[in-house]
């Protein structure tokens, strides 16, 4: 298996023409890049958001050119403190066109239990991860029956996953 990863991994949030889906099951992702957010979260810090400032600013082009980046990510309740921060996150994300939206884990049955990217419901990128929830890089997947499956699995999501704002008010009511 042939793993994309750095530039390219990154070229291929430019490459898709109408949309883009990200499933994120996983309870953490291991990114060098959020150490340090994340223990500013945890500790009640401030933050700029300059570490995030890439993502936000494609997210703000790609909704300005109509185009549409949606994700749901799947999440254990009570929530660790990484989905907080995920939680939170998503705030400036969706504020930027990004369509970020939350499943109960224990409502998540049947969907992959794997990482994916589907863009334009045409190829896909599985992301693939080491032991200790740091990406590797993504295997391109081009196979139509698996991208008709992983686009029937993104439906799913959606269908059954909510807003942000309605996650976070069943929270609440819990």
């Amino acid at each position: 298996m042939t793993l994309v990863s750095g530039d390219a991994f990154g070229d291929l949030f430019r490459s898709f023409e109408h949309t883009a889906f990200r499933l994120e099951p996983r309870e953490r992702y291991n990114s060098s890049g959020e150490h340090e957010p994340l223990r500013r979260f945890i500790a009640g810090e401030p933050d700029d958001l300059a570490w995030n400032r890439p993502w936000l600013d494609l997210m703000a082009e790609h909704a300005a050119k109509g185009k549409f980046v949606h994700r749901v990510r799947v999440v254990s309740v009570p929530l660790s403190d990484y989905s907080r921060f995920g939680l939170w996150c998503a705030e400036f994300a969706i504020e930027a066109g990004e369509d970020i939206r939350y499943l109960n884990r224990a409502q998540a049955a049947g969907l992959p239990e794997f990482d994916y990217w589907l863009f334009d419901s045409k190829w896909a990128a599985r992301l693939e991860f080491d032991e200790n929830d740091v990406l590797l890089g993504a295997e391109i997947v081009t196979d139509p029956a698996t991208v008709v499956e992983l686009a029937a699995a993104r439906d799913d999501a959606r269908h059954r996953a909510v807003t942000r704002e309605q996650f976070l008010a069943d929270l609440a009511r819990e």
